[in-house]
């Protein structure tokens, strides 16, 4: 029998994860817009096809279906008000927690509302006729399969959790005529798995542990996680708000994002990757990676996500730490990383006096000096990069406000915090934007004196005056400042605007301008004894230097040929790089 399918991408690859996950059972129901779909499945024996005409009867077999057999089932349909007629029986499976998986293919969504026939908005379902809703679009660039690809998995993967559901997939066609694809291409499949099920075994390849955002630790975790790494020749990839403490970490932005270096250190055979969003920018190239956490949600940052335990991290670690026990203590791994990282380390000690007065290096001045068990929150994003190269003491635990991930709100999340434990003393590091945006928290009549705020007053966002960013990269230069960086707000760095302000609201204010004058406040800023007000130590800072010194941190492994290809792209711009590749191609 001939198998042909069809040459839209996104069905083929809705196909291929179908029959990854051993899903067989379909029902279709009569129409054109879900031809490429249907066309291409009726002719694979993989699949026991049914057809129904009425979509609200389809639905109801697929319950029945789903009931009896105890096996997922798709359903099929075409535009207009067809996929409306599922809502009976979808909402019968939701309640019933069935498997049913109900594919509405669609026209593009752009075409909603514009009198275009049959063209249905199925962007909203019901909150109780499906767990989720994914939307698979027509597939033009590798963004466009990735989305499908996890979509797909995320969907599939849904309909079976938590005792089961039913979930919804959009599927947008182009109406395309061609049939002619004989194979369907491979594709990642997602697993979940759970507490109690059998686990996967391990990679016997090189296996990382990158851990973003964490709260505080419980010791037995640490040990597992440092048990782990000595039965597996594992090493722990870290930045500040991860919070690990334990023996085989490396401060992960050091090692993996100097610029020019190759991917010996960033690769990975296997990634295991927990804790929340990280603010790093950790560049790493894993081939497989694990998450684990307790939500059990598919968090795909690396795109390379194959696996999700559904457990929390001290189940996860002490199992296979039973499955590896009678493995001999091999740490080499981590010795290989913590000799790269001393390196780089001492690299910088050597130049750090080179280094212009900035948030880095006051990063790098700073951080080793913070008082035992004092508690650091860092704002977005300047100051959260400048200080992920840099380790902190132990005792001390570091936040920063990655969930939402804007600038607003860090100084109320230090002061929130600091109201709780009134005995520890927090510190805040800000820019200049970020404090601003944030400046009526000053006045809130609870704040202690336990806080200390760090402001680098730069004058500008000199985030997006960094090389990678989009206005540097096409050529801006200083036309950034207008807008994009929004200099010239907020005073044009008054020496007295803050200095009045605070000291009116009962803070010690503290000012430096240069490195000397830094370096000689800096003892007072850190002592460990809590003093008799809040301290504001605003820092004067060029933006340039700001720049200057994230790329000297980056550079301290430098490659020729890299700052070769950066020298380029500076002198011909981005397009013009873009453009000479196609011509060389050619």
């Amino acid at each position: 029998m001939r198998i042909h399918y069809s040459a839209e991408k996104n069905v083929q690859i809705l196909i291929a994860l179908l029959k990854a996950h051993k899903i067989r059972k379909v029902i279709a129901s009569p129409g054109s817009t879900n031809i490429c779909f249907v066309a291409s499945v009726q002719n694979d024996p993989f699949f026991e096809i049914y057809s129904c005409v009425d979509e609200r009867s389809a639905a109801y077999m697929a319950c029945g279906i789903a009931a009896e057999s105890g096996e997922p089932v798709v359903l099929s349909c075409t535009g207009a008000t067809a996929s409306r007629n599922y809502i009976p029986g979808l909402t019968e499976a939701f309640y019933r927690k069935l498997s049913v998986i109900a594919v509405t293919s669609t026209r593009s969504v752009a075409e909603i509302g514009q009198n275009i026939p049959q063209v249905m908005d199925r962007t909203n379902p019901l909150n109780d006729i499906a767990k989720i809703s994914v939307y698979l679009p027509d597939v033009n660039t590798k963004d466009n399969e990735w989305e499908c690809n996890l979509n797909v998995n995320r969907a599939l993967l849904e309909a079976n959790r938590h005792g089961g559901g039913p979930v919804h997939i959009n599927l947008m066609t182009k109406y395309t005529e061609d049939f002619s694809v004989k194979e369907l291409p491979k594709q990642r499949v997602i697993r979940r798995f759970t507490y109690g099920q059998s686990l996967p075994e391990l990679s016997k390849g090189k296996i990382g542990i990158f851990i973003g955002s964490c709260k505080k630790w419980a010791d037995a975790l640490t040990k597992a996680v440092d048990l782990f790494c000595e039965r597996t020749n594992a090493v722990v990839l870290y930045d500040p708000t991860s919070n690990y403490t334990g023996k085989y970490g490396i401060m992960a932005n050091m090692v993996m994002n100097q610029h020019g270096s190759g991917n010996e250190l960033r690769g990975f055979d296997l990634l295991i990757h927990f804790g929340d969003m990280s603010g790093a920018y950790t560049q790493l190239s894993p081939q497989t990676v694990w998450r684990i956490h307790p939500d059990g949600e598919i968090r795909d940052t690396f795109k390379k996500l194959t696996a999700i335990f559904e457990m929390n991290e001290l189940d996860f670690f002490t199992k296979y730490n039973e499955i590896n026990a009678n493995e001999p203590q091999n740490i080499s791994l981590y010795e290989s990383y913590k000799t790269a990282y001393d390196c780089l380390y001492s690299k910088l000690e050597e130049v750090i006096e080179d280094i212009p007065f900035s948030n880095a290096w006051i990063a790098a001045k700073t951080a080793a000096l913070l008082p035992e068990n004092a508690v650091l929150h860092l704002a977005i994003l300047n100051s959260l990069r400048s200080w992920s190269f840099v380790d902190i003491p132990g005792s001390v635990r570091a936040y920063s406000n990655v969930g939402g991930f804007g600038i607003d709100g860090c100084t109320s999340s230090m002061i929130g915090a600091s109201l709780v434990s009134k005995d520890k003393i927090f510190f805040l590091v800000t820019g200049d934007l970020a404090f601003f945006y944030d400046l009526n928290s000053l006045g809130n009549r609870h704040i202690g004196n336990n806080i200390r705020i760090l402001l680098i007053n730069n004058g500008i966002g000199a985030e997006f005056k960094l090389k990678q960013t989009l206005s540097i990269r096409a050529g801006m230069g200083d036309d950034t400042d207008t807008y994009v960086a929004a200099a010239g707000h907020f005073g044009r760095q008054s020496p007295k605007l803050i200095k009045h302000y605070a000291q009116d609201l009962g803070f010690e204010y503290l000012c430096a301008s240069d490195k000397t004058e830094y370096l000689s406040l800096l003892k007072k800023f850190t002592d460990p004894v809590i003093s008799d007000k809040p301290m504001l130590f605003e820092v004067f800072v060029r933006s340039e230097d700001d720049v200057n010194a994230l790329i000297a941190f980056k550079s301290l492994q430098t490659d020729m040929k890299y700052e070769l290809k950066q020298s380029v792209k500076q002198m011909i711009g981005g397009q013009a790089v873009q453009k000479l590749k196609k011509v060389l191609k050619k």
